[in-house]
């Protein structure tokens, strides 16, 4: 009973009603990325007329966390890139990394030089900052 109330009343655990619904009468599957996240288009490639352009949209495996979406889908998501990541065409850029999830608000978050949360010793008071002066 509980997992059903989380389908119908929260969206970041997963897609909700509505989106299954309308994935079901709409969408079309057209591939999965290594995390489980599942990649639907409107079927047949119909253009949306409210868009203008054909909707692409996840389904995220477990939490809606867009930091989870690899950079290959990321370009086909945003319509930069017509070839699927899953097709032998796709040719990844020598420029993409591998994905990391996002570390805000963790241990692993970046920490600027100076942050007490960095765990070093602060510069000497006046040391850590020099004013610009005109040349």
């Amino acid at each position: 009973m509980k997992q059903v109330l989380l389908r119908i009343f929260t969206w970041w655990n997963g897609a909700t009603v509505g989106t299954l619904f309308h994935t079901w009468r709409k969408g079309e599957r057209v591939g999965e990325d290594q995390f489980g996240n599942v990649y639907y288009q409107t079927r047949g490639g119909k253009v949306d007329p409210a868009l203008g352009i054909v909707r692409r949209w996840v389904i995220y495996n477990g939490e809606a966390d867009a930091t989870t979406i690899p950079p290959g889908w990321y370009g086909w998501m945003h319509h930069k890139l017509d070839v699927l990541p899953s097709q032998e065409g796709y040719v990844e850029r020598e420029w993409e990394q591998p994905h990391q999830p996002n570390h805000t608000g963790s241990a692993l978050a970046y920490r600027p030089q100076g942050s007490i949360l960095k765990g070093q010793q602060a510069p000497a008071k006046g040391k850590d900052y020099q004013p610009w002066t005109p040349a």
